[in-house]
C-alpha cells in the first residue's frame, strides 16, 4: 500500500512540475472527425506562458503585415481566424470519406492547419483543396499522415 501512495504522489508532483500549456491567443482549434481512433491527437494551439511570451512579438507582426501588403482589409489577420472556423469545418465534413480518418484543425491568421491521420494520399488532398477553397483563407498547410503507424510529423498532445 505505501508503495502506492509513494507513486501516486511521484506522479502528481511531475505534473505539478510541467508548465500549464493553455491557448492562450484563443486560436481556433477542433477536431473535425475521428475515424481512426489509433491516431495521435496533435497538440494544437496551446502554449505556457514563456512560450506566450515569446510569440506575442511575432504575432502582431504577422497579423498586420497582411495589412500592409494589402492582403487583408483588417489590420490584424488573426481577427479572421473565428469567422473562417466554421466555414472550413463545413468545407472539410462535405469531403466523401472524411469519416473515416481522424483529422483536426487549427486556424492562425488565416492559415488552416490540417493535422492527424487520412486512409489516402488521395482524401488529404481532397480535404487541402476544400479547405483552400473556402474565402479568406490564405494558406493551407496539410500535415497529414496516411495511416496511424510511424511519428506525426505535427507536435503531439501531451509532450
Amino acid at each position: 500500500m505505501p508503495v502506492l501512495l509513494l507513486a501516486a504522489q511521484a506522479a502528481v508532483a511531475q505534473e505539478a512540475a510541467a508548465p500549464l500549456k493553455q491557448n492562450w491567443f484563443d486560436d481556433p482549434f477542433f477536431r473535425v472527425s475521428a475515424g481512426l481512433p489509433a491516431c495521435t491527437m496533435p497538440e494544437g494551439p496551446f502554449y505556457t506562458a514563456d512560450e506566450r511570451r515569446a510569440q506575442t512579438h511575432s504575432r502582431l507582426e504577422r497579423g498586420t503585415s497582411c495589412w500592409l501588403a494589402g492582403k487583408c482589409t483588417d489590420s490584424n489577420a488573426y481577427r479572421y481566424d473565428k469567422p473562417l472556423a466554421p466555414k472550413v469545418r463545413a468545407a472539410l465534413l462535405a469531403v466523401p470519406g472524411v469519416q473515416k480518418s481522424s483529422v483536426w484543425v487549427v486556424i492562425q491568421r488565416r492559415w488552416v492547419y490540417l493535422q492527424g491521420c487520412v486512409p489516402s494520399a488521395a482524401l488529404a488532398r481532397k480535404l487541402e483543396r476544400a479547405a483552400r477553397a473556402v474565402p479568406d483563407v490564405e494558406t493551407v498547410v496539410p500535415d497529414l499522415m496516411v495511416g496511424t503507424r510511424g511519428k506525426p510529423t505535427y507536435p503531439v498532445a501531451g509532450r
